[in-house]
């Protein structure tokens, strides 16, 4: 997407003469947003049955929500590119096909690996949709219509993304978890129907000649590696090798000094090096780049991607453990979960409304910083909350200053970010920030998983070691099922069945240890959100700086 400009033709032209048109088409594009947003955020609630429907371990689980952030990361700039010279109605088109159908492969799985391939099937489909829909509205409106097009827009972005656990706990309980993918079904094909008939046709500026596939081949390679790395950790080690890693054919063994996570991250660390010095390469000979580093000369941009890339990083290391500890630590059931979850998506939705005429009073960049601030508090509460014996209104009020937060920083951040980015690289630019939150999308899910590992197996010892009569060789193994099922196993030994059933008369006193070390962990995760926030409010204090200076 490197240009915004349209491309004088019959249909271009109608679009913009007729008022009535262009907001239809608005309500087209926002559907397909939401349908694509929802599906980073939907899956959360619904991932403990998932677990154990599909016999997951906690790294599957995390590859299930990872791997959709991942793509569609990797693609979103070649395929905003590719709309920019094909037509970005046909990448609407094209996108959602390919969308839907990975909806049905994804609802049709039967084991992990097909689960997790549907997901990089449904994350190309997102990555032709997303960038289509922002160029579209960035091409149909002009001054004041514009400001309100990309504020409905930041507005559905939030509140989709907060509403997706209620209707994800609602279409499991009713139904089955296949239904939260199924779903897309009806809704991709009403929004084909709408893209046909009122969504006009628009290219770009060409940027250049050629397509840059080097720089595509780098970058996905460097995402790949570097989110491998963080979500493999926990199974193959930070350092120290676990277990031996076969893939193709060939192995790293356990014998070996070093894990190959650092050797992933580190080598993936190169690649993005490597796409870096490529793009600045295409620019000075002036073919055409994927990314257009000169934006980041532009202060409010730079700053103001690093706050969407902490926001979205947040928001899903959120939506990821939250869930997770709702059922499996509290017992709380699919849909209860998701009535709890949705509380952010009541705040955002509050929020995203009223966030337009707060930032006429004072400005985008204000009420950004406002809405970083509350989604802050609301961390910080929830993190010291994680607690069993707690009632269910400390976890909700927490969510809902949250959401509010969210909503209001969300609303405004695109027009932040692209405040002072001249017109004719406003495509390039709206990529780029949105392959900026699918970035921090990936890795907030990945560190989730993680980091959740880590504190399980920091804080499970000490707590079972205090159960009386339990051998340390039970606790070990206790601890090492309670890591790999996400806490799915609690509610087994809660029940004292199963493989559990030894336990006898203790499960109970077992279980109560289990779900508070769970609940402790979580709160660890939960501040590693609240770290991100701190580093997107850093970076939305100096945008609005850089902003009260400029004015």
């Amino acid at each position: 997407m490197t240009g915004s400009q349209l491309d004088p033709g019959r249909t271009a032209e109608a679009a913009v003469a007729r008022p009535r048109r262009r907001w239809a088409a608005l309500g087209v594009l926002a559907a397909a947003l939401a349908m694509i947003v929802l599906d980073g955020t939907i899956v959360g609630v619904a991932l403990p049955r998932i677990i154990d429907d599909l016999d997951l371990h906690l790294t599957e689980a995390q590859w299930v929500n990872s791997l959709y952030a991942m793509v569609f990361a990797a693609l979103l700039l070649a395929s905003g590119r590719l709309g920019d010279r094909l037509g970005r109605r046909l990448m609407l088109i094209v996108g959602i096909v390919i969308f839907v159908a990975g909806s049905v492969l994804a609802g049709a799985a039967g084991s992990g690996d097909t689960l997790i391939a549907a997901r990089a099937f449904q994350g190309v489909g997102g990555a032709l949709v997303l960038p289509a829909t922002l160029s579209t509205v960035n091409a149909t409106f002009r001054g004041r219509d514009r400001a309100t097009a990309f504020g409905i827009w930041g507005a559905v972005m939030a509140g989709t993304a907060a509403i997706g656990p209620l209707l994800g706990g609602w279409l499991t309980t009713i139904a089955d978890w296949r239904w939260i993918f199924y779903v897309n079904v009806p809704l991709g094909l009403a929004v084909l129907a709408g893209a046909l008939l009122v969504v006009p046709e628009s290219k770009g500026e060409k940027g250049g000649r050629g397509l840059d596939v080097d720089g595509l081949l780098t970058s996905a390679i460097g995402m790949a590696l570097v989110v491998f790395g963080l979500i493999e950790a926990t199974a193959l080690g930070w350092w120290t090798p676990k277990t031996d890693f076969t893939l193709w054919g060939l192995t790293w063994p356990q014998t070996w000094p070093v894990s190959p996570v650092p050797a992933a991250i580190l080598l993936g660390l190169v690649f993005l090096a490597l796409f870096v010095r490529w793009e600045l390469h295409r620019a000075r000979v002036q073919r055409s780049a994927l990314l257009d580093l000169t934006l980041f000369r532009v202060p409010t941009f730079s700053w103001g991607n690093l706050t969407a890339m902490a926001v979205a990083a947040g928001e899903f290391a959120l939506v990821f453990v939250l869930p997770l500890y709702l059922v499996n630590a509290l017992g709380m059931s699919i849909m209860r979960a998701g009535i709890v979850l949705s509380a952010m998506a009541f705040g955002a939705f509050v929020a995203g409304s009223t966030a337009r005429h707060l930032a006429e009073r004072w400005s985008p960049s204000t009420v950004v910083v406002g809405g970083l601030v509350l989604e802050l508090l609301g961390l910080a509460a929830l993190a010291l909350t994680t607690r069993p014996d707690l009632s269910t209104w400390w976890l909700v009020l927490p969510l809902v200053v949250y959401g509010v937060g969210l909503g209001l920083a969300s609303a405004q951040l695109t027009s932040t970010v692209l405040r002072d980015v001249p017109p004719e690289q406003s495509g390039s630019a709206s990529a780029t920030q949105s392959t900026v939150r699918q970035v921090g999308s990936a890795v907030g899910s990945a560190l989730a998983g993680t980091s959740l590992a880590a504190a399980l197996a920091w804080v499970l010892p000490g707590r079972l070691a205090d159960v009386p009569g339990l051998p340390a060789g039970q606790a070990d193994q206790l601890q090492q099922s309670v890591i790999d099922s996400a806490g799915g196993v609690i509610p087994l030994v809660r029940s004292g069945g199963g493989p559990f059933a030894h336990l006898g008369d203790s499960a109970p006193a077992v279980a109560q240890t289990l779900a508070d070390g769970f609940g402790q962990a979580t709160g660890i995760a939960v501040a590693l959100a609240a770290g991100f926030l701190v580093l997107g409010l850093l970076g939305a204090v100096r945008v609005a700086v850089v902003a009260r200076r400029s004015a």
